[in-house]
């Protein structure tokens, strides 16, 4: 039995979850002291480079089991909002103003999206296309 080629999205999505986090351990750093933004705003632009080509390349597949890539992705996906939209809340609730609130959201976004799109790909890779 041949496996069949996938993407790397696995370690695409690893890959920008830590620049992600990186950034955020940077801009906790400084706590509480406003940080130079430049190093953290530099992390999540590559963050954001690396998932965009993920999602190319998994736009590309075409032997893949979309069906499950959709029905765990979008359920991932609803969960995931949720709670960014509480972190949200809370970075609100505690006056982060700013580039800091830009680079927070910035980062609550990457996770939203990378964590679903890893666990759909995750299940989606196993399943017969």
């Amino acid at each position: 039995m041949s496996e069949r080629r996938v993407p790397p999205v696995g370690s695409l999505g690893t890959l920008s979850m830590v620049l992600t986090i990186a950034s955020v351990i940077y801009l906790a750093a400084y706590i509480p002291n406003v940080p130079p933004l430049g190093p953290a705003i530099g992390l999540m632009a590559a963050a954001g480079v690396v998932l965009a080509a993920s999602v190319v390349l998994l736009a590309r597949a075409r032997d893949f089991a979309w069906h499950s890539f959709k029905l765990v992705f979008g359920w991932a996906l609803v969960a995931y909002i949720v709670i960014a939209g509480m972190l949200e809340y809370v970075f609100l609730y505690d006056h982060t103003r700013g580039g800091v609130l830009a680079l927070m959201t910035l980062s609550l976004v990457s996770f939203t999206l990378n964590v679903p799109l890893l666990l759909g790909f995750g299940v989606a890779r196993h399943q017969p296309a």
